[in-house]
């Protein structure tokens, strides 16, 4: 809005420039959150990069590990809630900032000599930290973004949990071949601290978001549009929604297949295809660009449909579970194909099973602004049951099938390895039935604008 001692014409030519400053500022700030979930998801895929070494020193059995790997999501669902009620009073701005140096803090123990004790704990801390990580990223992101303009920019979000172990694969792996296995969790640490300032610097809550930064707001829109108009309602009623439970089994489908990836991937590429620990920090880095590309395109796509008006169901709810679909059916291939062939499934596979910030995207526009955190919290306490259950049933699956880690120092035998891809191969055959569920519901069944509608017609009135 312009001054009334404003000359002729210089009113609109200010709020141009505040809003070409607000767009510069809320691409600065999608950068910093595209990092954030680079390093949390890069915090997730340590623990299968040092499996090798890690568990003959540590001297800890598979299904032991499977179950250090299940605990990183131990508080992921308690700690989502408790974030999401207090999202409702706090900033996302304190809250990430908060979430960043705790992750940083938690990695030290193990650089400094920690035992399997140890590392359960700091994995069950570090997982508590992490669970509102996605929601609360994508609370941030909203905040500056218009409705309709909200799908690439959350993709690009989305797209950094993708990117994790991309960078860190090959990065950490060349870590633990020079330094050792403790020194993966140090260089997370110092990672996790500079981006802990940077964003004390530059981070803040966006002229979208359900409330205001005074401080250093940038310029606010007049008016709210579309689902940023939304009156809160009672989130129980959301909670209770078809959608709602359709985007929890898209979700879980995510979650289940995360846990078991960042657990038990490197374990197949080197036990059952043979790579190298070197070669395993190439290959790993496939299915997490394929699905960044993927979450690039699904965002640019999704942008486009709903700037012509499109449902969120038609631009994000249904291209996410053609996808989880398309994930379902590869990993259903996986136990009759090898060699190449097995690591062009997998990539396909584990790229389509790792967009799920596309389901809480598509879920917060069915509530008021003020709601989004809590409900994207909320979501991903519970998908993230998945992860719990998954690395720790691949273990058991992975023993039922005989499969004995090696002692310290001792090579697998031959037949050590043909019951790691019996046990394995079971899990992707689980894996993919899940998927294909999970990508069912969530195309048929998650529909954020029609219960959008509903819940203000019966709840809103009474909020």
């Amino acid at each position: 809005m312009s001054s009334s001692t404003d000359a002729p014409g210089t009113g609109t030519l200010t709020a141009a420039v505040r809003t070409g400053r607000m767009n510069r500022r809320a691409w600065v700030v999608t950068a910093l959150l595209v990092l954030f979930q680079v390093i949390a998801f890069a915090d997730k895929a340590v623990l299968g990069l040092v499996a090798g070494e890690a568990m003959p020193e540590l001297g800890i059995s598979a299904v032991e590990f499977g179950f250090i790997g299940s605990a990183f999501f131990f508080l992921y669902s308690v700690v989502s809630f408790g974030v999401g009620i207090l999202s409702r009073r706090v900033q996302a701005t304190w809250i990430l900032l908060a979430m960043g140096v705790f992750w940083a803090v938690m990695q030290f123990p193990m650089l400094l000599g920690g035992g399997a004790a140890i590392l359960l704990v700091t994995r069950i801390l570090l997982g508590g930290a992490e669970g509102p990580a996605t929601a609360m990223s994508l609370t941030s992101v909203h905040g500056w973004f218009a409705p309709e303009d909200r799908a690439l920019p959350s993709n690009l979000v989305a797209a950094g949990s993708a990117l994790g172990p991309v960078v860190a694969a090959p990065a950490l792996a060349w870590v633990i071949v020079e330094f050792g296995w403790r020194w993966a969790f140090g260089v997370l640490g110092v990672v996790g601290l500079v981006w802990s300032v940077v964003w004390l610097l530059v981070g803040s809550d966006g002229p979208f978001a359900g409330r205001r930064t005074p401080a250093r707001d940038t310029a606010a829109p007049a008016e709210a549009a579309g689902v940023d108009a939304l009156r809160v309602v009672p989130v129980r009623a959301l909670l209770l929604s078809g959608t709602f439970a359709a985007a929890v089994i898209g979700g879980f489908g995510n979650f289940w297949t995360q846990g078991f990836l960042t657990t038990w991937s490197p374990q197949y590429l080197t036990g059952v295809i043979g790579l190298s620990l070197g070669e395993v920090g190439v290959v790993s880095t496939l299915p997490w660009l394929f699905g960044a590309g993927l979450l690039l395109g699904l965002g640019v796509l999704g942008r486009r449909l709903m700037r012509r008006g499109a449902s969120v169901r038609s631009a994000i709810a249904v291209p996410f579970g053609v996808a989880a679909v398309l994930a379902g059916v590869s990993f259903l291939l996986l136990p009759v194909t090898g060699g190449a062939l097995a690591v062009v499934l997998l990539t396909v596979a584990a790229g389509c099973s790792i967009i799920y910030p596309m389901v809480p995207s598509a879920l917060a526009y069915a509530v008021a602004p003020q709601q989004r955190g809590l409900v994207m919290a909320v979501l991903g306490g519970v998908a993230s049951i998945g992860a719990i259950c998954s690395p720790f049933v691949i273990g058991v699956l992975m023993e039922a099938a005989g499969y004995r880690a090696p002692a310290a120092g001792q090579q697998r035998t031959p037949e050590m390895v043909d019951a790691m891809a019996s046990g394995l191969n079971h899990g992707f055959l689980l894996t993919g039935a899940v998927l294909l569920v999970a990508g069912l519901a969530a195309a048929l069944f998650l529909r954020p604008d029609r219960t959008g509608r509903r819940l203000q017609e019966q709840h809103a009135a009474t909020a």
